[in-house]
């Protein structure tokens, strides 16, 4: 594999304003064009919001046009997640490749301590995406609590979690991130929003990006950035072999 680049956008999100929130990323986009992907926030055209009914989008509605049409102009993935009504209310992730093609995760854990569980359905699926040899597990916010969910079960190489987290839980927002990339020996990708939302919560950043051991290779505060990761391939491998904690892990099924 060769490394794969990553464009964090950490941004706000206008409140129940799906055209604007595009329009604002447009830009945001355009800048992290030499990334082999780029990844958006948790629900980044609303905001992270309970209207499912009034918020939500088809498959074929504007937003998710707009993520294939972006993805195919800047000739990188374009990644977010969005309200996609789908014979239900999903808080699904959205993994738009320049050749045109979409491939979605739905939330699994939904947040019950705002509601969330009352409002979405929840996904069923564990979704790893390939990427030019890479593989991505995809997950969503909520999701980063539950390590069972998440093992890596010898079938990826990154773990993506884009999300809407708040500052008062920012401590163990970074602690997670973190655990979940020692304990899968793999990338751990995290992407939060900044400021305050429609519902007056404050959110204070913090996307990062941990390698297989640990170490931090992108950690930002609680400005509105944009910011670029590189993923070492030939690391990971060396890590793996060096220290094979695979092969001591506990099997086990997942049920849904």
């Amino acid at each position: 594999m060769s490394p794969l680049t990553v464009n964090l956008i950490q941004g706000t999100t206008r409140w129940h304003d799906p055209g604007g929130n595009r329009d604002d990323f447009e830009s945001l986009l355009a800048a992290g064009a030499s990334a082999d992907v780029i990844l958006l926030p948790e629900m980044f055209s609303t905001g992270f919001t309970m209207a499912s009914k009034e918020m939500a989008e088809s498959m074929d509605g504007p937003t998710v046009t707009w993520l294939r049409e972006r993805a195919a102009a800047l000739g990188s993935v374009v990644a977010g997640s969005l309200i996609v009504d789908d014979g239900g209310y999903f808080n699904r992730l959205i993994w738009a490749t320049p050749d045109g093609q979409i491939q979605h995760y739905d939330k699994r854990h939904l947040f019950r301590m705002a509601g969330e569980d009352q409002y979405f359905r929840s996904g069923g699926e564990r979704v790893v995406v390939s990427y030019q040899g890479w593989r991505l597990c995809l997950s969503v916010c909520y999701d980063l609590r539950f390590p069972v969910w998440l093992r890596n079960q010898g079938d990826y190489d990154a773990l993506v979690c884009v999300a809407n987290w708040p500052a008062a839980r920012a401590a163990a927002w970074q602690t997670l991130l973190r655990a979940r990339a020692i304990e899968n020996q793999a990338y751990c990708i995290g992407l939060n929003i900044v400021g305050r939302d429609g519902n007056g919560l404050d959110y204070a950043g913090g996307s990062a990006v941990y390698a297989p051991d640990g170490e931090a290779v992108v950690l930002v505060g609680e400005q509105a950035c944009q910011v670029e990761a590189i993923l070492d391939a030939t690391a990971l491998t060396a890590l793996r072999q060096a220290f094979p904690v695979a092969l001591d892990a506990d099997r086990f099924d997942l049920e849904s």
